[in-house]
């Protein structure tokens, strides 16, 4: 016995089957929920409802967006050679957020990974291999995480698309500004080898 009524077991529940939220987060959150006023509550079911109503992806890179076509896509300001191929649309935030990149993207929606039976049939690569067949992409940057799915993905694609005769680069991956070298892994020390550059 929780001590809670089943309608509330519910809703901690549901908020405890997103990702990263525990228990007691759950808990938190729908007793928040109850705490709202009429309006509040509805205001908070409505904009559920019409993301999931409105939200879908692009028809081009496959980001989340309101039209067919996303934003970054129908833009005439971005550098419509380069493509750079990410996991998730919120690694499109953190790419954004730091203004130096100006090409397109493109969302996978996962990663390759036999062990959760995500094979590549499950992710958007075919669509990406059919928007470098326009012949207008110079190069396609392999930003997917540095994990082991992540390496095997990028690695997967890029035999792929070499044939297609586009380059293809791995984003670099190194050790954080202000880590010390001694608390750093092996595959983070080797990836930061590989991506030294000139000074």
């Amino acid at each position: 016995m929780t001590g809670f009524t089943p309608s509330l077991e519910n809703l901690i529940d549901r908020f405890a089957s997103l990702p990263s939220v525990g228990r007691k987060s759950a808990q938190r959150l729908a007793f928040h929920v109850l705490d709202m006023d009429d309006t509040q509550a509805e205001n908070f079911i409505e904009a559920i409802r019409n993301a999931r109503k409105s939200v879908h992806r692009c028809s081009i890179c496959c980001n989340f967006t309101d039209n067919d076509i996303c934003s970054i896509c129908s833009s005439k300001e971005r550098d419509k050679s380069t493509i750079c191929v990410v996991e998730d649309p919120r690694d499109i935030v953190a790419f954004e957020k730091t203004h130096e990149y100006s090409g397109l993207y493109h969302v996978l929606h996962g990663v390759i990974s036999p062990i959760n039976d995500i094979s590549p049939e499950d992710i958007c690569i075919k669509e990406l291999i059919s928007r470098l067949g326009e012949g207008n992409v110079k190069e396609v940057i392999m930003a997917t995480n540095p994990t082991v799915e992540g390496e095997a993905t990028a690695m997967y694609i890029s035999k792929l698309i070499k044939p297609l005769g586009v380059k293809v680069s791995r984003l670099a991956y190194g050790i954080p500004v202000g880590a010390d070298l001694e608390f750093a892994d092996e595959f983070t020390l080797i990836r930061a080898i590989e991506g030294r550059k000139d000074i």
